[in-house]
């Protein structure tokens, strides 16, 4: 066998995987499209300028980069970039097109890629499914990218997953309160690896980023429920945010306010949420927040905006280390055989019936030896193997087994199709 490898970070899904993976971007199209949302595609690449700048120095680091052709190529000149999400893009769409009406509702699943370490749950090119609404300051659309979360991962049978919710405000406030104003980013940056590297692993981080000692026991004290001076807005917000959680049906506890939460992204500007589903291994399952200025920065006009993204990778993950999905190993339906050439014709006619009674079919390809066939309807996980021999070719009809009961019979080819539907 020759000696090839995928590249770092990437995978193959072989039919399995991705019959589990439709059912769950099925699932979640379902319960997006029951908010309202409408579908949009953007291009795998953009501009470098477009996504440079957006995402903080950490952010901006892992963006997969794009050489330019020819000539300025070989001197490692980027002019385009593999888009690192989806939001950035949508910006740059409305931005090109200020005749959308707002509010504008958006979902997307398409792939994105981040030079990032791999890791469990963690590859460098994975799908997101983001749903997002623009053109409204009103926190009821906070609400309802909460809510769409709950009704997506409840859909696909999770019951306990816990929704975090904070606000980037609030983080600004603790910034000032702690004489660090100018050092905000880099405050949100250790705090937000605070479940990965713990509370000795973010003061270290805040140390080494030239927060005193007293500062960093500040931070900690207020990231413990202190007040912090200035942010009773948005802490009222937070409060009116979970309310309106409840009247769209998220039960009570599952919004659950965090103020350790930062999401690390430079353009949130309002709110932020992530999903974590406990004992998993994996870390958020879902994450987004309002990002008023973002749009802006393409636009010269600021248009406000909230969403949030569902990390595919990892649910899947969950749903086969759990066992959650239901029975997706049949990709067909019906199975039929081919008896001889001269009734080939007769066959295929069979099959043509069955698809268009919606049936998944395959035909074999070999006449002759039914067992072999038999044996290969099996292999596919066929509900049903149909043989039209000489006798049923002369009258119409056909053999109809259930592969499940062994039961076998000769029927018009009409009574087999509505038998198998």
């Amino acid at each position: 066998m020759a000696n090839v490898h995928l590249p770092k970070g990437m995978r193959d899904l072989l039919p399995p995987d991705m019959r589990r993976r439709l059912h769950v971007i099925d699932t979640v199209r379902r319960v997006f499209t029951s908010f309202g949302f409408e579908p949009l595609e953007t291009p795998a690449m953009e501009r470098i300028e477009t996504l440079m700048g957006k995402y903080g120095d950490e952010g901006d680091k892992l963006i997969f980069r794009v050489l330019k052709r020819g000539e300025g190529g070989k001197r490692g000149e980027v002019d385009q970039a593999m888009r690192y999400d989806l939001t950035v893009p949508l910006a740059r769409v409305i931005a090109m097109n200020p005749a959308l009406p707002l509010p504008f509702r958006r979902y997307q699943v398409e792939p994105v890629w981040r030079a990032d370490r791999p890791q469990k749950g963690r590859f460098r090119q994975f799908l997101q499914c983001d749903v997002d609404i623009v053109g409204t300051e009103s926190e009821l659309a906070e609400a309802e990218c909460l809510a769409v979360v709950d009704a997506a991962l409840s859909a696909l049978g999770f019951t306990d997953h816990v929704i975090r919710l904070n606000d980037r405000r609030i983080l600004r406030g603790m910034a000032a309160a702690v004489d660090a104003a100018d050092r905000e980013v880099a405050m949100i940056t250790a705090i937000d690896k605070l479940d990965k590297i713990g509370r000795d692993g973010v003061a270290r981080e805040l140390e080494g980023r030239g927060f005193e000692a007293a500062q960093v026991e500040r931070v900690f004290e207020l990231l413990d429920g202190a007040s912090v001076p200035g942010c009773e807005d948005a802490v009222a917000g937070l409060e009116r945010i979970e309310a309106l959680c409840l009247a769209l049906g998220v039960p009570e506890g599952r919004v659950q306010v965090d103020p350790t939460l930062a999401r690390g992204l430079d353009y949130y500007t309002g709110p932020v949420f992530e999903t974590r589903i406990p004992d998993s291994g994996v870390g958020s399952v879902s994450g987004g927040g309002r990002y008023d200025g973002l749009i802006g920065m393409f636009s010269g006009r600021d248009i406000p905006a909230v969403g949030v993204s569902l990390g595919l990778a990892r649910i899947l993950l969950i749903m086969e280390e759990r066992g959650m999905f239901p029975d997706l190993d049949r990709s067909i339906d019906v199975f039929v055989t081919v008896f001889d050439a001269e009734r080939a014709p007769a066959a295929l006619e069979a099959a043509r019936a069955f698809r268009a009674a919606g049936q998944r079919v395959e035909v074999s390809y070999k006449p002759g030896k039914l067992g072999k066939q038999f044996k290969l309807a099996h292999k596919r996980g066929a509900r049903f193997v149909v043989v039209v021999g000489p006798d049923e070719a002369a009258e119409g009809a056909v053999q109809l087994k259930d592969m499940a009961s062994g039961e076998q019979s000769t029927v018009p080819l009409a009574e087999a199709v509505a038998r198998v539907g």
